[in-house]
């Protein structure tokens, strides 16, 4: 973030619609915005300030200004990707659900939210390709993404006392589990679409894989399964 000392950048650096500066809170959720389309089309290596500049017909100066370089801006994205998803998930009251419906809820979040949002499966699938070098430089999304193993590992745990779930479940399986369906779904939509001439956003196609990947999980953690 900027320091609070320097001059904000003049008004027409960044034109908008209407007259005057905008809230330097919207303008910097805009920048993230057009960098998020930038960078999950073109990855790191291919994304470039200027274009993200011309999305939303501002300078790189402004840029520069909220984030101080590409390398930035392209941390920001990511932990804000990984922080949507880790958001929607805490945003459940899991706690007072019985255990398999709250990991039912767990599973359709995790879906939905792979499916609104495919900039973010494409992200993690470039930071992939890089070797998670970003993410692993990144304490927020570290801390963010071990919340939900913490959450997935209390809700086990209240699962096998009260006899919900089957004992020896690991936390970090079963989330891994849950996203691969979720996530490969996405990722790959294209090709399965060209090979097979499937379309996985077709209303009937998304809302039977919803159900396939929830009853999948619940039967996996189910006792004497």
């Amino acid at each position: 973030m900027p320091s609070t000392s320097r001059p904000e950048p003049a008004a027409e650096e960044a034109p908008t619609p209407r007259r005057g500066v905008r809230a330097p809170e919207r303008t910097r959720l805009e920048i993230l915005d057009a960098a998020t389309a930038e960078f999950s089309e073109k990855g790191f290596a291919g994304g470039r300030v200027d274009d993200i500049a011309a999305r939303m017909r501002t300078t790189k100066r402004m840029i520069y200004y909220y984030f101080g370089g590409k390398q930035q801006l392209y941390a920001a994205v990511l932990e804000r990707a990984y922080g949507g998803m880790r958001d929607a998930e805490a945003a459940l009251d899991l706690d007072g659900l019985p255990p398999a419906e709250a990991l039912r809820r767990i599973v359709e979040v995790t879906f939905d939210h792979h499916a609104a949002h495919p900039e973010f499966v494409r992200l993690v699938s470039v930071e992939n390709i890089h070797e998670a070098r970003n993410v692993a430089a990144s304490p927020v999304i570290r801390a963010r993404n071990a919340a939900v193993i913490s959450t997935l590992a209390a809700l086990i745990a209240r699962g096998e006392r009260e006899g919900a779930f089957r004992p020896g479940l690991d936390a970090l399986d079963l989330h891994m589990l849950i996203s691969s369906f979720c996530f490969y779904r996405v990722s790959n939509r294209n090709t399965l679409r060209a090979i097979f001439g499937r379309d996985g956003r077709q209303p009937a196609v998304a809302a039977r894989h919803r159900q396939m990947i929830t009853e999948a999980v619940l039967r996996y953690v189910r006792p004497g399964d």
